[in-house]
């Protein structure tokens, strides 16, 4: 394939018998895919994903626009793919978001599902609606910064309102390199939530 062991994935369809002398021996099957996406892979990938969204939305009579953002504005590792954002703009669109976001996770798990399906790829893609992800970000960072601080001069700890797990990956991020607080998250499904802590 062109590429090194660590740029594809394998996997084992059937896994071989030795049998007994060669007797009753059957070989190994497996399925081996590159890791490596070429720009233009992407950009096809980005492509289904819109379309994806843009009949989903046509079957939940929302009338919007889709507009595929350049730049991520989550924080990636440097290994993981760059994920693929598409901003859905128009008029009242507070039926995408849903309580707490809820209604735009689903939707946004659901066009991975079905890209993924289409594809045979896995790329991850973000789907936001009039900037809400991109706030809520930038929100609860500042806000996890302000809480340290006041966990910080008080030496007790505080816990946040319970998050998506999404939301609590946010505040453990901004938190990592901070000197003086650590985070961690407790509780069970939808009450789980992030608890920040003074370092010992």
């Amino acid at each position: 394939m062109g590429v090194c062991r660590e740029e594809i994935e394998v996997t084992i369809v059937k896994e071989g018998k030795s049998g007994i002398l060669g007797l009753g021996a059957e070989e190994a099957r497996i399925r081996v895919r590159s890791l490596v996406k070429m720009p233009e892979e992407e950009s096809d990938i980005a492509g289904v994903a819109k379309r994806v969204l843009e009949s989903l939305l046509t079957m939940m009579g929302v009338t919007a626009s889709i507009e595929p953002q350049a730049k991520p504005f989550v924080e990636v590792e440097e290994d993981v793919t760059a994920p693929i954002t598409l901003e859905i703009k128009g008029d009242d669109l507070g039926i995408l978001i849903g309580r707490r976001g809820q209604t735009l996770s689903c939707l946004q798990y659901i066009v991975r599902l079905i890209v993924g399906h289409q594809t045979k790829a896995w790329v991850p893609i973000i789907v936001d609606v009039e900037g809400y992800k991109q706030r809520r970000y930038e929100a609860l960072r500042a806000l996890a910064w302000r809480i340290a601080e006041q966990v910080k001069a008080k030496g007790t700890p505080f816990a946040l309102e319970p998050m998506p797990a999404y939301e609590r990956r946010i505040v453990h991020l901004a938190l990592a390199e901070h000197p003086d607080v650590a985070t961690q998250s407790v509780g069970e499904g939808e009450a789980r939530k992030v608890v920040i802590l003074p370092k010992e």
